[in-house]
């Protein structure tokens, strides 16, 4: 499905492409609503709905993706709430194989991650995935997320890769979107970001199940 001798860039996603977006939908869709609710003496039901419209309203943002923004907004200490329950924090199946096999054909590979500094470190020391990459890059370290042309300027700045030589795993169809008007060659969509949801339709990239898809022999 891919020629890797073309290839010497490799720019992967976290959530939702190596790791399983299970733990974020379970995370904000159930554990933030319940502890709203015990804080604000309301039930769950009432807190899904007062937070809604509040979600909604920051959704391509960088602050949809910053701890510290909700922290303050929900009056809620959302890193220690993340720790409390990071046992639920999971790889999808083939990531470290896929990882594994990408190590050992020597190209460059990127962590690009949307994922406030907080979130990435405490997801990075409960997988140990750290080892498989030349680079862990943060949105937050650009103040653009990966959705805006901005991110993909002040990160190519940094990292200086060839475009026609570079292709990009990302579960997000508009970060795929985005990486496409930039210019980046190779664009691949997972299709099963969450394992416990049914496959998407993608028609606009590469798509795949899983990783295995695309492993290096």
């Amino acid at each position: 499905m891919i020629n890797w001798s073309k290839i010497e860039t490799v720019l992967l996603d976290m959530d939702g492409t190596l790791l399983d977006l299970r733990f974020d939908n379970y995370f904000w869709q159930t554990v933030v609503p319940k502890f709203f609710a015990s804080k604000k003496n309301i039930t769950f039901d009432e807190a899904v709905d007062h937070l809604a419209p509040i979600f909604k309203s920051q959704e391509g943002l960088l602050n949809w993706y910053c701890l510290d923004y909700w922290s303050e907004e929900l009056e809620i200490d959302i890193a220690q709430l993340k720790v409390e329950t990071q046992d639920h924090i999971k790889e999808l199946p083939h990531t470290r194989a896929f990882l594994k096999a990408l190590q050992l054909t020597g190209k460059r590979c990127v962590l690009v991650t949307n994922a406030h500094a907080d979130s990435l470190s405490i997801k990075m020391q409960k997988t140990g995935l750290v080892e498989f990459f030349g680079a862990i890059v943060s949105a937050h370290d650009f103040g653009y997320p990966k959705e805006q042309q901005s991110f993909w300027r002040a990160f190519h700045k940094l990292e200086q890769f060839d475009k026609s030589t570079t292709v990009l795993v990302d579960d997000s169809l508009s970060v795929l979107k985005a990486a496409d008007t930039f210019g980046i060659q190779y664009l691949i969509a997972i299709t099963q970001p969450d394992s416990t949801k049914p496959l998407r339709i993608v028609h606009d990239y590469l798509a795949i199940e899983n990783l295995s898809k695309i492993q290096p022999i």
